[in-house]
């Protein structure tokens, strides 16, 4: 049995997941400021053969130097990690490192298709994995927090607006009409990102991941795959990629 512990620490908050092999077992949502006591519990409980940690953010480096004193095995993924596909991005060095972790896991799970990978979290990202192993990049816009955030912040007199609340196409407010555009359009871009991509690559599929994607599934017209879990196994993916290989 090899148990390994797939960190994935985003701008919001912190995913964990324990993995028996191939097989998720257990995960875990936290804050930074819970990361070295959660991280710690994992450590202790789970008693893990190998950890990857990927981060977009300024992580604590406290977590890092935590796991490196309990275990052998620490990979910290960047776009120059070795994986499974082939990464023809040509800035690997500001390459958030979920979005390659995103198409390893497509990949593996669709491997004759070329793959659309759709994460909504802070931002939206496209990340498109063709089927000949290759990552070759894709887009990134706003997401709805963020489009909700700049009405307000960059104008004098819209207010703040949560995303929950009265949703209609025909905004009866400013409150409405605000949250309209927001998710209306967000849905309307992604199925517009997806007929764009369907329409240039044959054997096409698209898969939904990220914290809003349950809110968006039911909105978007398109066939799409849902999976949210998805980062977290290709995660892991390239963890026993890496350790499975000649040092």
């Amino acid at each position: 049995m090899s148990v390994n512990l797939c960190i994935d620490w985003g701008n919001s908050s912190i995913k964990a997941a324990i993995f028996d092999n191939d097989t998720l077992q257990k995960q875990y949502t936290f804050s930074g400021e819970q990361a070295l006591e959660k991280v710690t519990y994992l450590l202790n409980t789970y008693k893990p053969v190998k950890t990857i940690l990927c981060s977009v953010t300024n992580h604590d480096d406290e977590v890092e130097h935590l796991i490196k004193s309990k275990i052998r095995t620490l990979v910290v993924l960047d776009g120059y990690t070795r994986t499974p596909i082939n990464n023809a991005y040509l800035s690997p060095e500001s390459l958030g490192p979920d979005r390659l972790a995103l198409v390893v896991g497509a990949h593996m799970q669709y491997p004759t298709n070329n793959n659309l990978v759709i994460c909504l979290g802070t931002c939206i990202t496209y990340n498109l994995v063709q089927k000949t192993k290759t990552f070759r990049g894709g887009a990134i816009s706003p997401g709805l927090q963020m489009r909700l955030k700049a009405m307000n912040t960059l104008t004098d007199k819209l207010p703040e607006v949560s995303a929950n609340g009265d949703l209609m196409l025909l905004g009866y407010d400013t409150e409405t009409c605000m949250r309209s555009g927001a998710i209306y359009g967000m849905a309307s871009e992604i199925d517009g990102m997806i007929r764009e991509y369907a329409g240039q690559y044959p054997d096409f599929n698209a898969i939904l991941t990220g914290g809003d994607a349950p809110f968006f599934a039911s909105k978007i017209k398109s066939k799409i795959f849902a999976d949210p879990d998805l980062l977290l196994k290709g995660l892991n993916l390239i963890l026993n990629y890496n350790v499975a290989l000649p040092r």
